[in-house]
């Protein structure tokens, strides 16, 4: 199974780690310090930490996350197999000074961030973590709704109908049977319907999988804002097991998040020439200042920029302005738009 994942995939024992640390990291509920950086690179980021001057309850914070990553040399923690990107998050709690880290196999935006509470759209983006999804399991006479968030099932809904399988002797004709069976399916799956409406709220994607055609029978029953969210599943039963459910619903978000990014790029070639885009990195850090940015698209890649340390300020000013920021990992998309070490904007508004 694990080699038919997508290269660029997570296996899922370092999703269900990750998903558990960003758990632990909801806690938070104070200002916090986010810091990720490519391993190896270690001693760049405690000098961008000791040059940015802050206030001093967060110069405390950066102090402590600066001894910790030269402990971190030594022994880098890992969620997979290879460490590539090292994460950090400091906090106060109670006058005192709290530390948490985790590594990943896979290359994530160097990122270093003060905001409200934990930095972690990073996650969200490449590992496709803490995503709610909708899991629907039927056949035409149960069904099990499951919502996910992340690793979790946070609501769970199980119908069912009594159903006679085939027409006896006697009685009605096998046609009038087959009509009756046909009714009360259709009903069934109206009822599956409107739980799976009810569930809905925030969902990502619903993915419907079972055995035979009830899928796409049900897929009927559903308005056009829920099909929109729907992916057929296949080779899921009530028996598949929840390991094997995990990496269905790892590839379907990577697909997800795949063609959202695409939809993003797309709506940044047609606003090109309106005027309502930005390539140049000095433009785009004087949109992000008076708020005119309203997506800003960076490549995993850009600390291979010289200029890298600008960026890492254009990030913070977007999390401030509430502009989206959208982190882009696909070569093929970087190519195109060549910003393996640069940032893109869409602007809320022109600019002179």
């Amino acid at each position: 199974m694990q080699k038919n994942l997508d290269s660029s995939e997570i296996i899922p024992s370092e999703w269900l780690q990750i998903n558990q640390f960003l758990h632990e990291l909801k806690q938070i509920d104070s200002q916090c310090v986010s810091v990720y950086y490519p391993y190896g690179k270690g001693q760049e980021t405690i000098s961008l930490l000791q040059e940015t001057k802050r206030s001093e309850s967060l110069e405390k914070i950066e102090s402590k996350i600066e001894k910790r990553i030269t402990e971190l040399k030594k022994n880098p923690p890992s969620a997979g197999k290879f460490t590539k990107t090292l994460c950090i998050f400091g906090w106060i709690k109670n006058g005192k000074v709290n530390i948490e880290e985790i590594g990943t196999s896979k290359k994530l935006p160097y990122t270093y961030m003060v905001s409200k509470k934990p930095f972690v759209k990073p996650f969200h983006d490449i590992l496709k973590i803490n995503h709610d999804v909708l899991l629907v399991t039927l056949d035409q006479k149960t069904a099990r709704i499951q919502k996910f968030h992340g690793s979790q099932i946070i609501q769970e809904s199980k119908l069912r109908i009594d159903l006679q399988g085939r027409h006896r002797k006697g009685g009605q004709s096998q046609g009038r049977f087959l009509r009756a069976r046909q009714t009360k399916i259709h009903v069934f799956f109206k009822k599956v319907a409107n739980k799976v409406r009810m569930m809905d709220s925030n969902s990502e994607l619903i993915l419907l999988g079972g055995i035979g055609p009830a899928k796409t029978e049900f897929y009927g029953e559903l308005d056009s804002e829920l099909t929109k969210k729907c992916r057929f599943v296949e080779t899921l039963s009530f028996s598949t097991s929840l390991r094997d459910i995990e990496k269905k619903i790892i590839h379907h978000l990577y697909q997800h998040r795949k063609k959202y990014v695409e939809e993003i790029i797309e709506k940044y070639e047609k606003l090109v020439k309106d005027g309502l885009t930005a390539k140049r990195n000095d433009v785009i850090y004087k949109a992000l200042e008076i708020g005119a940015v309203d997506t800003l698209i960076v490549s995993t890649d850009y600390y291979s920029n010289p200029k890298f340390k600008n960026i890492i300020k254009m990030l913070e000013i977007a999390k401030k302005t509430s502009s989206k920021i959208e982190f882009a990992a696909s070569q093929k998309i970087i190519k195109k738009l060549e910003i393996n070490d640069s940032v893109l904007a869409i602007l809320r508004y022109r600019i002179k």
